[in-house]
């Protein structure tokens, strides 16, 4: 599943899910790369 995370203050990366921490924040992959950030609300439309 394709998600995006923050890392950082200002920074979002978006790539496959791969992994969860305990925390809450979660790791996803772009490309041969792994990102562990906060991630971003999903905000649906009515």
């Amino acid at each position: 599943m394709l998600r995006t995370i923050t890392v950082g203050s200002c920074v979002s990366v978006q790539g496959l899910v791969v992994g969860q921490t305990p925390d809450g924040k979660i790791m996803v992959k772009v490309d041969d790369k792994t990102f562990v950030g906060v991630p971003v609300p999903v905000v649906r439309a009515a």
